[in-house]
């Protein structure tokens, strides 16, 4: 060894320090962690509310698809005009206030039917009007032809699916 100290022969190799432990984790990753199981939470009960506040619509769209099945023919389809217009009304009435809806018929119903879903097909295409009288006139719904039917189920299918509840008449 020499006496000077700018000797090359001192110089040491540089000592890395060891890795920092992945455990435990600094305070702000357990504030990270809470916040994110809070929001995940949060997450899942808003989506467990909302799906048990959309029973209805599914019991409906199941009762819908019962009365397509059940109408194959003129006698099955009369008496199935008359259970699409009840599932219709029971259907708002799941959503709304009795007092709101019980007592519409004729053109407000059809009125209401699409402002909350956001179409026509009731009042523009008649499909309303058809369904009130096939449903107390079974000539009427003896009379509607297979296009009109699927016409019929393909609105009502609609406005159970994608009717709003905040949508005024």
């Amino acid at each position: 060894m020499t006496p000077d100290p700018a000797s090359l022969d001192r110089l040491h190799d540089i000592v890395s320090p060891p890795p920092a432990p992945w455990w435990p984790p600094a305070p702000g990753w357990w504030i990270v962690a809470a916040v994110a199981i809070y929001l995940a939470i949060l997450g899942a009960v808003r989506w467990l509310h909302a799906w048990q506040q959309n029973r209805y619509r599914r019991d409906a769209l199941r009762e819908l698809h019962a009365i397509r099945r059940s109408a194959v023919d003129p006698p099955g389809q009369t008496v199935a005009v008359r259970q699409l217009a009840e599932l219709l009304k029971r259907t708002a009435l799941s959503a709304w206030p009795r007092q709101r809806v019980a007592s519409l018929t004729g053109l407000p119903w059809r009125q209401f039917l699409d402002s909350t879903a956001g179409s026509q097909a009731f009042e523009q295409a008649d499909l309303g009007a058809a369904i009130e009288r096939g449903a107390y006139d079974m000539r009427a719904a003896a009379s509607i032809d297979a296009r009109r039917w699927d016409e019929m189920l393909a609105a009502s299918e609609h406005w159970i699916r994608r009717h709003r509840r905040e949508a005024s008449p």
